[in-house]
Formats: C-alpha cells, structure tokens, sequence
C-alpha cells in the first residue's frame, strides 16, 4: 500500500518510488507521470494531440482519456495534422460511432478545425512547436518553491490564459485558459513534479538540456 505524504503532495508507492500524490496507485498513471508528464516535446505530433485531448478531457477525469488514447490514435489518424484535416462529414459519423473514444460532436469537430487551423499556424510560426513555445513563462513568473499548495494556484497562469487567447483568436476550439495550462504542464513548458518528487529533477534536466524551438 502506497505510504502518503498528503500535506506535501506526495506519494511513496509500492514500488519504494515517491512520486506526485495525483497518480494513485494506478499503475498507467504511474508510468504516464513518470515517463511522459513534463518531459519536454517539440514534435508537432504530439502536441496537436494533446491539445486535442485536452479537449475531449474537458468534463472527465485525464486517466479516462489516458486509458483511451490508443483508441483516439487509431480513429484520428494517429493525430497527423494534415490528416486530420483532411477529415470530412463522414469521418465525423465514424467517429461518432466509435465506442473506443469520447463520442461528443462539438468536441470531435473541434479536433478537425483545429487540424486546419494547426497549418495556418505552421505557416505563420514555423511550426506548432515554436508558437508553443513562446509561451514558456519566465523563471520569475514561477513559484519560488513547487509545493502542493503552490500547484493548487496554478489551474490557470498569465501564459495559460495568453496562449488560450491567441489560439481562439486564430480560430481554435475547446483550448480555455485551464486546459491550455494542463497541456504545457504534460508537454514540459513548465515543470510541475512537486518537490520531493523522485522524478523532478530529471526533467528539470531534461529542460535544460532541450534545443528550443
């Protein structure tokens, strides 16, 4: 059973390994929290997914659409931007008849625009990395010391609520302020393993030694 250290945010797991409280014992969470969560992306890829994640997240818990994800990769084309664009009226049906991911319309339309709106934006910036990016905040605009009660004031931050604004303004859907700071927390814009976190200093490694877009 895992050992909680719950006034710190922290959790010691079977494994002998002390983590974030938020993955549970689950052992996907786990392996997401470990593997992926903070380490930083600049694959085009992967960050249109998660972006489209984030929004089929929107009123359910992450680890339903972590359990899910394979099944998102499969009916959206392994998220290929230009794929997804591609996407047309009968895909919508498709996908509303796929039992495997979030069947919501408004949500699965908004992934299509947002693929079309990704190669405006690839045009314009470069690349969907690099426009990202540019939204990594400020060491001065982070807390002193990364503690539980210091995350709980980040649902959303200046950066979050700036990059929502500039995606919606070019036409996004589903990407408000507080999901957008869930994406560039999972994606490595910021790193938010809580101190202590056996895994925090490796990607804050991992960030220092990642080439910017």
């Amino acid at each position: 059973m895992a050992e909680q250290r719950e006034h710190e945010g922290l959790v010691r797991g079977a494994d002998g390994m002390v983590r974030c409280w938020w993955p549970g014992d689950d052992a996907a969470y786990q392996r997401y929290h470990d593997r992926e969560w903070g380490r930083p992306v600049a694959d085009e890829t992967r960050l249109f997914e998660k972006i489209c994640l984030e929004g089929f997240q929107a009123g359910l818990s992450w680890l339903t659409i972590l359990r899910k994800r394979d099944a998102f990769r499969a009916a959206f084309a392994g998220f290929d931007v230009d794929l997804v664009a591609d996407f047309d009226t009968a895909d919508v049906e498709r996908l509303l008849g796929d039992a495997g991911i979030v069947r919501h319309r408004g949500k699965i339309e908004a992934a299509i625009n947002n693929a079309v709106r990704a190669k405006d934006l690839r045009e314009e910036f470069g690349s969907l990395a690099r426009f990202v990016w540019s939204y990594e905040p400020a060491p001065p605009d982070r807390p002193d010391r990364l503690t539980r009660a210091a995350l709980m004031e980040l649902s959303q931050t200046s950066a979050s609520q700036a990059l929502s604004q500039a995606l919606k303004k070019r036409g996004w859907r589903f990407v408000g302020p507080t999901s957008m700071y869930a994406f560039i927390q999972s994606m490595g814009v910021v790193n938010d393993h809580l101190e202590g976190c056996a895994f925090r200093d490796g990607v804050e490694q991992q960030r220092s030694d990642f080439d910017r877009p």
